[in-house]
Protein backbone atom coordinates (compact mmCIF):
# COMPACT_ATOMS: atom_id res chain seq x y z
CA UNK A 1 0.00 0.00 0.00
CA UNK A 2 2.83 2.33 0.62
CA UNK A 3 2.33 5.57 -1.59
CA UNK A 4 -1.23 4.40 -3.18
CA UNK A 5 -2.93 6.80 -1.00
CA UNK A 6 -0.57 9.53 -0.59
CA UNK A 7 -1.36 12.95 -1.12
CA UNK A 8 -4.75 12.37 -0.35
CA UNK A 9 -6.74 14.07 2.53
CA UNK A 10 -9.15 12.76 4.97
CA UNK A 11 -11.25 13.47 7.62
CA UNK A 12 -11.42 11.06 10.48
CA UNK A 13 -13.98 11.88 13.56
CA UNK A 14 -13.24 10.85 16.85
CA UNK A 15 -9.77 11.59 16.69
CA UNK A 16 -8.39 12.40 19.72
CA UNK A 17 -7.87 9.46 20.78
CA UNK A 18 -8.41 5.49 20.55
CA UNK A 19 -9.28 4.16 17.37
CA UNK A 20 -9.68 7.78 16.45
CA UNK A 21 -5.96 8.42 16.58
CA UNK A 22 -5.14 4.80 15.70
CA UNK A 23 -6.58 5.01 12.15
CA UNK A 24 -5.14 9.30 11.82
CA UNK A 25 -1.34 7.56 12.37
CA UNK A 26 -2.13 4.88 10.12
CA UNK A 27 -3.38 7.56 7.46
CA UNK A 28 -0.70 9.71 7.87
CA UNK A 29 1.97 6.72 7.38
CA UNK A 30 0.35 6.62 3.91
CA UNK A 31 0.91 9.84 2.97
CA UNK A 32 -2.60 10.85 3.53
CA UNK A 33 -3.26 14.79 4.88
CA UNK A 34 -5.56 14.32 8.02
CA UNK A 35 -8.23 16.61 9.42
CA UNK A 36 -8.57 15.48 12.81
CA UNK A 37 -12.08 16.16 14.45
CA UNK A 38 -12.74 15.90 17.89
CA UNK A 39 -14.83 17.82 21.02
CA UNK A 40 -11.30 18.25 23.39
CA UNK A 41 -8.90 20.44 21.35
CA UNK A 42 -5.77 19.53 23.45
CA UNK A 43 -6.27 15.79 22.75
CA UNK A 44 -6.13 16.51 18.94
CA UNK A 45 -3.09 18.85 19.18
CA UNK A 46 -1.52 16.02 20.71
CA UNK A 47 -2.85 13.58 18.07
CA UNK A 48 -1.93 16.29 15.54
CA UNK A 49 1.95 16.31 17.20
CA UNK A 50 2.53 13.13 16.66
CA UNK A 51 1.60 12.90 13.01
CA UNK A 52 3.80 15.71 12.60
CA UNK A 53 7.02 13.74 14.54
CA UNK A 54 5.96 11.24 11.47
CA UNK A 55 6.49 13.49 8.84
CA UNK A 56 2.66 14.11 7.81
CA UNK A 57 0.52 16.72 7.94
CA UNK A 58 -2.46 17.04 10.39
CA UNK A 59 -5.58 19.91 10.78
CA UNK A 60 -7.62 19.69 13.90
CA UNK A 61 -11.45 21.15 13.86
CA UNK A 62 -12.97 21.13 17.14
CA UNK A 63 -16.85 19.49 16.56
CA UNK A 64 -19.40 17.80 18.13
CA UNK A 65 -20.54 15.32 15.16
CA UNK A 66 -23.96 15.23 16.85
CA UNK A 67 -24.61 18.76 16.17
CA UNK A 68 -25.65 20.09 12.44
CA UNK A 69 -24.40 23.37 13.19
CA UNK A 70 -20.85 22.26 14.41
CA UNK A 71 -20.27 20.01 11.73
CA UNK A 72 -21.67 22.39 9.39
CA UNK A 73 -18.69 24.83 10.74
CA UNK A 74 -16.20 22.22 10.48
CA UNK A 75 -17.26 21.31 6.64
CA UNK A 76 -16.78 25.07 5.97
CA UNK A 77 -13.24 25.33 7.95
CA UNK A 78 -12.19 22.68 5.36
CA UNK A 79 -13.78 24.00 2.22
CA UNK A 80 -10.68 24.73 0.56
CA UNK A 81 -9.10 21.03 0.92
CA UNK A 82 -10.16 18.35 -1.13
CA UNK A 83 -11.29 15.78 1.45
CA UNK A 84 -11.75 12.66 -0.75
CA UNK A 85 -11.78 10.21 2.42
CA UNK A 86 -14.18 10.06 5.34
CA UNK A 87 -13.96 8.03 8.44
CA UNK A 88 -17.07 8.27 10.57
CA UNK A 89 -15.02 7.26 13.59
CA UNK A 90 -16.73 9.15 16.91
CA UNK A 91 -18.80 6.86 19.13
CA UNK A 92 -19.69 6.40 22.35
CA UNK A 93 -20.36 3.68 24.36
CA UNK A 94 -23.20 4.33 26.87
CA UNK A 95 -24.56 2.57 29.44
CA UNK A 96 -23.93 -1.05 30.53
CA UNK A 97 -27.76 -2.17 32.32
CA UNK A 98 -30.20 -3.86 31.73
CA UNK A 99 -32.94 -2.51 28.81
CA UNK A 100 -35.62 -1.43 31.72
CA UNK A 101 -32.83 0.22 33.33
CA UNK A 102 -32.10 2.42 30.73
CA UNK A 103 -33.10 6.44 30.91
CA UNK A 104 -34.55 7.66 27.45
CA UNK A 105 -32.12 10.39 27.77
CA UNK A 106 -28.76 8.03 27.83
CA UNK A 107 -30.72 6.06 24.72
CA UNK A 108 -30.66 8.88 22.59
CA UNK A 109 -27.01 10.06 23.86
CA UNK A 110 -25.81 7.05 22.31
CA UNK A 111 -27.76 7.38 18.84
CA UNK A 112 -27.30 10.89 18.43
CA UNK A 113 -23.20 10.60 18.46
CA UNK A 114 -22.99 6.57 16.99
CA UNK A 115 -25.84 7.14 14.05
CA UNK A 116 -27.05 10.94 13.59
CA UNK A 117 -23.02 11.70 13.72
CA UNK A 118 -22.62 9.54 10.53
CA UNK A 119 -25.41 11.09 9.09
CA UNK A 120 -24.49 14.39 9.49
CA UNK A 121 -21.09 13.92 8.60
CA UNK A 122 -21.70 11.95 5.40
CA UNK A 123 -24.33 14.87 4.46
CA UNK A 124 -21.84 17.69 4.67
CA UNK A 125 -18.82 16.05 2.90
CA UNK A 126 -20.12 13.64 0.33
CA UNK A 127 -21.60 16.18 -1.90
CA UNK A 128 -18.03 17.39 -3.12
CA UNK A 129 -16.72 13.71 -3.11
CA UNK A 130 -20.01 13.08 -5.39
CA UNK A 131 -19.01 16.17 -7.70
CA UNK A 132 -15.60 15.05 -8.28
CA UNK A 133 -16.90 11.47 -8.67
CA UNK A 134 -14.41 10.01 -6.65
CA UNK A 135 -14.25 9.08 -2.66
CA UNK A 136 -14.17 7.03 0.08
CA UNK A 137 -16.79 6.77 3.38
CA UNK A 138 -15.62 4.06 6.02
CA UNK A 139 -17.94 3.79 8.74
CA UNK A 140 -16.63 1.92 11.93
CA UNK A 141 -19.68 -0.33 13.55
CA UNK A 142 -18.88 -2.76 16.06
CA UNK A 143 -19.07 -6.84 16.28
CA UNK A 144 -21.74 -5.92 18.56
CA UNK A 145 -24.48 -5.87 15.99
CA UNK A 146 -23.88 -8.92 14.83
CA UNK A 147 -22.97 -10.81 18.24
CA UNK A 148 -25.40 -8.95 20.86
CA UNK A 149 -24.08 -8.69 24.81
CA UNK A 150 -26.57 -8.53 27.38
CA UNK A 151 -26.48 -5.36 29.05
CA UNK A 152 -25.73 -3.27 25.68
CA UNK A 153 -28.54 -2.63 23.99
CA UNK A 154 -28.21 0.90 22.83
CA UNK A 155 -25.01 0.12 21.69
CA UNK A 156 -25.83 -3.10 19.75
CA UNK A 157 -28.58 -1.52 18.08
CA UNK A 158 -26.96 2.10 16.99
CA UNK A 159 -23.85 -0.31 15.58
CA UNK A 160 -26.91 -1.82 13.45
CA UNK A 161 -28.13 0.88 12.60
CA UNK A 162 -24.46 1.90 11.23
CA UNK A 163 -25.01 -1.30 9.59
CA UNK A 164 -27.72 -0.49 7.70
CA UNK A 165 -26.61 3.66 6.99
CA UNK A 166 -23.87 2.08 5.41
CA UNK A 167 -25.20 -0.63 2.83
CA UNK A 168 -28.34 1.60 1.94
CA UNK A 169 -25.77 5.34 1.36
CA UNK A 170 -23.20 2.78 -0.98
CA UNK A 171 -26.02 1.78 -3.82
CA UNK A 172 -27.00 5.54 -3.42
CA UNK A 173 -23.58 6.83 -4.65
CA UNK A 174 -21.65 4.07 -6.16
CA UNK A 175 -22.73 5.37 -9.80
CA UNK A 176 -21.53 8.63 -8.68
CA UNK A 177 -17.62 6.98 -8.27
CA UNK A 178 -18.35 7.18 -4.61
CA UNK A 179 -17.51 4.02 -2.45
CA UNK A 180 -19.40 3.60 1.71
CA UNK A 181 -18.47 0.58 3.12
CA UNK A 182 -18.45 -0.17 7.28
CA UNK A 183 -15.51 -1.74 9.73
CA UNK A 184 -16.58 -3.96 12.41
CA UNK A 185 -14.14 -4.73 14.76
CA UNK A 186 -14.45 -6.48 18.21
CA UNK A 187 -13.68 -5.73 21.71
CA UNK A 188 -10.50 -3.05 21.41
CA UNK A 189 -7.48 -3.78 24.24
CA UNK A 190 -7.47 -0.33 25.95
CA UNK A 191 -9.41 2.14 28.67
CA UNK A 192 -12.74 2.14 27.07
CA UNK A 193 -13.13 -2.08 27.02
CA UNK A 194 -11.68 -1.71 30.49
CA UNK A 195 -14.60 0.86 31.77
CA UNK A 196 -16.98 -1.84 30.24
CA UNK A 197 -15.59 -4.67 31.85
CA UNK A 198 -15.67 -2.62 35.21
CA UNK A 199 -19.25 -1.82 34.98
CA UNK A 200 -19.90 -5.59 33.46
CA UNK A 201 -18.43 -6.83 36.86
CA UNK A 202 -20.23 -4.22 38.68
CA UNK A 203 -23.53 -5.49 37.41
CA UNK A 204 -23.33 -8.60 37.37
CA UNK A 205 -21.46 -9.00 41.03
CA UNK A 206 -18.01 -10.64 39.34
CA UNK A 207 -14.33 -9.44 39.18
CA UNK A 208 -13.53 -6.87 36.12
CA UNK A 209 -10.97 -9.48 35.27
CA UNK A 210 -13.70 -12.64 35.37
CA UNK A 211 -15.48 -10.25 33.10
CA UNK A 212 -12.79 -9.69 30.82
CA UNK A 213 -11.94 -13.43 30.41
CA UNK A 214 -15.71 -14.13 29.88
CA UNK A 215 -15.46 -11.80 27.10
CA UNK A 216 -12.17 -12.49 25.35
CA UNK A 217 -13.14 -15.96 25.67
CA UNK A 218 -15.89 -15.81 22.73
CA UNK A 219 -12.78 -14.78 20.33
CA UNK A 220 -11.38 -17.52 18.71
CA UNK A 221 -7.85 -16.47 19.37
CA UNK A 222 -8.55 -15.66 22.92
CA UNK A 223 -7.37 -12.09 22.62
CA UNK A 224 -8.58 -8.59 21.56
CA UNK A 225 -8.36 -6.53 18.68
CA UNK A 226 -5.52 -3.60 19.43
CA UNK A 227 -5.96 0.14 18.20
CA UNK A 228 -3.23 -0.58 15.21
CA UNK A 229 -4.60 -3.33 13.68
CA UNK A 230 -7.75 -1.66 13.32
CA UNK A 231 -5.87 1.42 11.58
CA UNK A 232 -4.12 -0.70 9.62
CA UNK A 233 -7.29 -2.29 8.48
CA UNK A 234 -8.56 1.14 7.03
CA UNK A 235 -5.51 1.46 5.05
CA UNK A 236 -6.35 -1.90 3.52
CA UNK A 237 -9.91 -1.01 2.92
CA UNK A 238 -8.70 2.14 1.30
CA UNK A 239 -6.85 0.04 -1.14
CA UNK A 240 -9.84 -2.55 -1.75
CA UNK A 241 -11.61 -0.97 -5.35
CA UNK A 242 -14.32 -3.73 -4.87
CA UNK A 243 -15.40 -3.05 -1.89
CA UNK A 244 -19.36 -1.53 -1.91
CA UNK A 245 -21.41 -1.68 0.49
CA UNK A 246 -19.24 -3.95 2.30
CA UNK A 247 -18.91 -4.56 6.63
CA UNK A 248 -15.43 -6.09 7.28
CA UNK A 249 -15.03 -8.44 10.81
CA UNK A 250 -11.82 -7.73 12.38
CA UNK A 251 -12.74 -9.57 15.31
CA UNK A 252 -9.85 -11.92 16.32
CA UNK A 253 -12.41 -14.88 15.67
CA UNK A 254 -15.21 -13.46 17.20
CA UNK A 255 -17.46 -13.31 14.42
CA UNK A 256 -15.79 -16.68 11.51
CA UNK A 257 -18.76 -16.92 8.91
Amino acid sequence: MSGALSGRSAVVTGAGNGLGRAISLALAGEGVSVALLGRQSEKLEAVAAEVASLGGEAFTVVCDTSDPESVDAARDALAERPISILINNAGVGGPVASLTDIDPKEWDDVFAVNVRGVYLMCRAFLPPMLANGAGDVINIASVAAKRPLAGRTPYGASKAAVLGLTATLAVEVAPHGVSVNSLSPGPIAGPRMNRNFALEAARRNITAEQAEDEYVSRAATRRMVTEEEVGAAVVAMLGMGGLCGADIDLTAGMIAR
